[in-house]
């Protein structure tokens, strides 16, 4: 059996899909690759999307949205410049054996920056 898929989104739901393109656009700097109207899709990777659909009432609990680079310092320093506020600046986690940070979108989902510092991890 080959890979299971060939690409994956995940979607979000938001109050707000105006200030969440605005985060994800020009704070982020995710390419736009579909406007769906009420849905707006964003490349994350060469094959992974995050997509955001306007709801009332939408509810960020529960959620990580993690975004993997090898460079968890430079994104950090990038967004900083930019005004944003960690709740909880770059670390080593030793339990899990990676590097990362943590930030809130403006709809409060919680987004981790992280490097999996294990060699086992099926890097690009």
């Amino acid at each position: 059996m080959s890979a299971p898929f060939a690409q994956c989104v995940t979607f979000l739901y938001t109050a707000d899909l105006g200030e969440t393109a605005r985060f994800y656009e020009m704070v982020l700097g995710l390419p736009l690759v579909l406007d769906q109207g009420q849905c707006r899709i964003y490349r994350v990777s060469a094959d992974g999307f995050l997509g955001f659909c306007a709801r009332s009432g939408a509810q960020p609990s529960g959620v990580i949205v993690t975004l993997v680079t090898p460079d968890v310092d430079a994104w950090c320093d990038r967004l900083r410049a930019q005004g944003v506020v960690f709740e909880k600046a770059p670390a080593f986690n030793p339990e899990y054996n990676i590097y990362h940070c943590f930030l809130r979108d403006p709809n409060g989902y919680l987004l981790e920056i992280q490097r999996f510092c294990d060699p086992a991890w099926p890097a690009r």
